[in-house]
């Protein structure tokens, strides 16, 4: 019965996807902002219908939602799974997402990452950092906020990774506040190396308050990074019923080593 299940939602995500590409190509066509507001909130739209055509998904989102979504901010999330970003599509405001540039190779969703103007990163060229800046700093300027997940990559453990620091030193650099945003339960969407779907996940997200940059200078990045992280997984730690050594990969790497 799963596996029926399972092919059907996949059918569902598949139609939806093949009659969304045609509607995004249109949108950015006749979209003449520079920004591209319009594309992109499109293109998050077909996040938010894919977290829906799964019954298996309950989402409950905490936190303040109706931002101004022209008010910019440096978006962090921590990153569990592929689900995170339907799931975090949600939102009901526009942001231009900073991804690794191999996904915008993909046929179709990397086709649609560019139509919405999300922001390519290649991370194994440190040199080419300035550039993601000043993509990032082209939308901030223009009342669009930017997306990060600081982990680089989704955790394969369901424990908080290590951060980079890329996103704090943005926002520092620009005074835009930082918007945390925590997710948990995104792991057990799709468990792996199987397309079958768990079923009866519950995923949580919640949207922090926003943390003031204006005082900051660059010297702080390190520490105002510390400081999301440990908001992020003391949140996660809470919502699991666990220690935060539990939560936090670095901390339990420290405690394997002291055994």
């Amino acid at each position: 019965m799963p596996q029926i299940k399972s092919v059907l939602i996949w059918s569902a995500i598949i139609v939806l996807i093949i009659f969304w590409l045609p509607l995004i190509a249109v949108r950015r066509l006749f979209d003449f902002d520079p920004v591209r507001y319009k594309t992109g909130r499109l293109f998050r739209k077909l996040g938010y219908f894919m977290s829906k055509v799964n019954p298996n998904w309950k989402i409950e989102i905490e936190g303040e939602k109706a931002i101004d979504d022209r008010n910019p901010y440096v978006v962090v999330s921590n990153h569990l799974s592929n689900a995170d970003i339907p799931v975090i599509s949600n939102l009901p405001w526009e942001m231009k997402w900073v991804a690794k540039k191999e996904l915008f190779n993909l046929p179709v969703a990397g086709w649609m990452m560019k139509m919405a103007g999300d922001i390519p990163v290649d991370r194994a060229s440190r040199n080419k950092r300035a550039g993601v800046f000043l993509r990032c700093k082209y939308y901030l300027d223009r009342k669009v906020s930017v997306m990060f997940f600081p982990e680089g990559t989704r955790s394969r453990t369901g424990k908080i990774n290590k951060f980079a620091p890329g996103a704090f030193e943005l926002a520092i650099r620009e005074k835009i506040p930082i918007l945390p945003i925590v997710i948990d339960g995104t792991q057990d969407c799709l468990p792996k190396k199987t397309w079958v779907f768990k079923p009866n996940v519950y995923v949580k997200m919640k949207i922090l308050n926003p943390i003031d940059t204006s005082a900051l200078n660059e010297a702080n990045g390190i520490e105002l990074m510390n400081h999301v992280r440990s908001l992020i997984t003391d949140q996660i730690a809470e919502w699991r019923g666990v220690a935060v050594a539990e939560v936090d990969a670095t901390l339990a790497h420290q405690t394997d080593n002291d055994r």
